[in-house]
């Protein structure tokens, strides 16, 4: 009780400074600053999509992040575990993630050595942020990784100038249960602010097996005044998660669409350690000034710690392939044995970014860049052994660094010429350093590259009335990813290369809002899978001469009375490979075949992808939405035949939510989503091979499968 008392005394209190800081005049820094270096600006010439604070609230159930962005134009979601809880993977206009820019406050959050992003390191960052923007195609400059196709940029440094504290709890099918608390000062004596939230997220998951069990603590400080900020975040997610990345074998889809192979190794039952255990933290510190009316700086440090591996029972492995002698047991000469190993990552990625600010009358001009490296040491341990008695504790059979440094520098200018046009010119520097001590199962391949890559853009907008047109022209060089350097020197890939036109109009009136965007992707030396094995027995991404993609998006809303509106977008596009050569393994004669395809379909490129909600406001405090979701048939590879492919699938989601105002607390929320209400079975993820054996070709696919019918409900009170 004592506890209780001191923590409502606490609250009372700072509820109390806020309301006395917000007699404080509005500083100019109330707004993240380095936001505005990142992002695109209103009317820049560019396929943008932002989203706030209460359409981010109204879809946090507990899913990862790429499930809240579901219904943004050509976006495409999947989820290993079938739930949208754990590990989740998001593509734009049938980019991978490996080519979308992401970042957390202007900080580059991609991976550096896969270019990935691992959203299920950020668990519950939703309840943080205050607003998204997603840039599809290759967008303005940004920090960090190179934006080869679009670009996420999440924020969550908005002062709250209010004191809030808020408790969430979910629950839903397949075991899932969402709690987080978090609280905020406000503004205290018109200077500080205070936030923090602490979560926990956890499933079984629709996959066999396929668990989650997700913490997430976040903290950011600040001090504002007219001329200064200075914040500090430090945010981290643990994650353990059964492992459920091998997808269900095409036949089984029908029969047991749930079967997940991790440690089926293990004779008699499952390994119950099959998992993926990892920590990530983030420290990022930021400093704003503003010098007079026109100048503003800012600069940030950041670095964001890893540590983590995932474990596998292994069956009858090989003792020289884990760097171990055979022995005698006294009766036989053993060479085999199952064993227990874990695949370590220990990494470190630091560094910063800045920018300068200037705007004055029509003209704002931005100097912005950053320096980043990243340290990663790859190990391999074994942790248990049948034989174990050969076997020193916690072998290392691998040991494994790498570094990667990024420098770029960008300048933007945007010019309003009069009240209808504006120019807007972004010229970026990029420079990569790159260098790969080993590969696992080739440990003496040292790797190593430098890139240099000019990124310019240049666009034009005009505005009338209501009305917005606008057209643009954007260059991006793209690096390889550590994969594609397990070669040797004469057949390490060459960087990426992509030429994006942008042209659309945009028409904003009180009922109807609508934009149409036209979009032609040329890519050069796109790297993609052909199954082609290299020199040193690896199959990795191979730099095919030509390809495109070619595409009309358009999004509206319509809201003709009070209690009603429809939101909808949908993509039409056509996504090609001019040319292209299917390498296929033959078991019966040694080596590999080749097949040639002219002019096919790039592999996760749906011709069409439509989205959209109705929305019903019958009472003052409630909604119920029906929101829909239809992808077209996306190949598995890049030979666009239909038995390697995904099919269509259509999905139907029903959310109803209702909240009560200033009764027993300030405001308390209900909210109840049932998702796939059709009980549909669809398939938004998977892989192919192909090989011939018996003089036969033969094609082994696997699926992510997606639950049927599920829901999750929320109690939301803001105390």
């Amino acid at each position: 009780m004592k506890l209780l008392y001191v923590i409502a005394c606490m609250l009372v209190s700072a509820e109390m400074m806020a309301q006395a800081g917000n007699k404080f005049n509005d500083t100019t820094l109330l707004q993240p600053v380095e936001m505005n270096a990142v992002r695109a600006a209103e009317n820049a010439p560019f396929a943008k999509t932002n989203i706030g604070k209460k359409e981010i609230e109204k879809n946090n159930l507990g899913q990862d992040l790429p499930f809240l962005l579901n219904q943004s134009p050509s976006v495409i979601v999947n989820s290993d575990a079938g739930t949208g809880i754990g590990y989740t993977g998001i593509r734009i206009r049938g980019t991978d993630a490996s080519r979308i820019n992401v970042t957390l406050n202007g900080i580059p959050y991609n991976d550096a050595e896969s270019q990935g992003t691992f959203f299920v390191d950020l668990p519950d960052f939703a309840s943080s942020i205050g607003s998204i923007q997603i840039q599809r195609g290759i967008g303005t400059s940004t920090n960090g990784a190179g934006s080869f196709g679009g670009t996420i940029n999440f924020s969550s440094n908005e002062i709250k100038k209010n004191f809030y504290a808020a408790i969430n709890n979910s629950i839903g099918s397949f075991g899932a249960v969402k709690n987080n608390f978090l609280f905020g000062s406000g503004l205290l004596g018109g200077h500080f602010t205070l936030d923090a939230r602490l979560s926990k997220i956890s499933s079984d998951g629709y996959i066999d097996r396929a668990s989650a069990d997700l913490k997430s603590f976040y903290a950011s400080a600040a001090y504002i005044s007219n001329k200064n900020s200075i914040r500090l975040n430090i945010f981290s997610g643990k994650e353990k998660t059964y492992q459920a990345w091998y997808g269900v074998p095409e036949n089984l889809l029908q029969s047991n669409r749930t079967y997940n192979p991790a440690g089926m190794e293990q004779p008699n039952k499952p390994y119950e350690n099959e998992n993926d255990h990892y920590v990530q933290t983030h420290y990022q510190l930021f400093l704003n000034h503003q010098f007079n009316s026109w100048w503003k700086l800012n600069i940030a440090g950041f670095l964001t710690k890893g540590n983590g591996y995932y474990e596998q029972y292994k069956a009858n492995q090989s003792l020289p392939a884990y760097q171990l002698p055979e022995f005698w047991d006294g009766n036989q000469i053993i060479t085999h044995t199952d064993l227990v190993r874990r695949l370590c990552l220990d990494n470190s990625f630091y560094g910063t970014v800045f920018s300068f600010q200037h705007q004055k009358n029509n003209n704002q001009f931005i100097i912005g860049g950053g320096w980043n490296q990243y340290d990663g040491n790859h190990f391999g341990i074994v942790h248990w052994a049948q034989v174990s008695a050969a076997i020193p504790t916690n072998h290392r059979w691998y040991d494994l660094n790498a570094t990667k440094k990024d420098f770029s520098l960008y300048t933007k200018w945007t010019q309003e010429w009069n009240a209808h046009w504006l120019s807007f010119v972004d010229l970026q520097f990029r420079a990569v350093d790159y260098h790969l001590n080993g590969f696992r199962d080739n440990p003496t391949i040292q790797a190593g590259k430098k890139y240099g890559f000019m990124n310019p853009k240049i666009g034009i907008t005009y505005t009338h009335k209501n009305w917005m047109a606008y057209a643009s022209y954007a260059l991006a060089a793209h690096e390889p990813n550590r994969d594609d350097f397990e070669a040797n020197p004469n057949e390490q890939p060459k960087a990426e290369i992509l030429n994006d036109i942008e042209v659309g109009i945009e028409l904003k009136n009180k009922p109807y809002t609508a934009n149409l965007n036209f979009y032609y992707m040329k890519y050069k030396d796109q790297l993609i899978l052909t199954g082609r094995i290299n020199d040193v027995g690896a199959y990795t991404r191979t730099n095919i001469p030509n390809s495109y993609r070619i595409g009309i998006e358009f999004q509206n809303r319509w809201k003709p009375i009070k209690w009603f509106n429809v939101v909808a977008n949908a993509s039409l596009s056509s996504n090609k490979i001019n040319q292209f050569t299917e390498y296929l393994d033959d078991y019966d004669n040694g080596g590999q075949q080749q097949k040639y395809y002219a002019s096919t379909h790039i592999a996760f490129s749906p011709s069409i992808i439509a989205s959209g909600s109705i929305n019903f406001i019958p009472l003052t405090n409630g909604e119920l939405s029906l929101i829909g979701k239809y992808v077209g048939r996306q190949y598995l590879d890049n030979t666009a035949q239909a038995s390697r492919s995904l099919q269509a699938f259509y999905t139907q989601d029903l959310r109803l939510s209702y909240s009560i105002d200033k009764k027993i607390f300030n405001n308390t929320q209900f909210i109840l989503q049932v998702n796939n209400i059709c009980n549909r079975k669809y398939e938004p993820n998977g892989y192919s091979f192909s090989y011939i054996y018996n003089q036969q070709l033969t094609t082994e696919n696997y699926f992510f499968p997606m639950a049927g019918r599920h829901f999750m409900a929320a109690i939301n009170v803001k105390l």
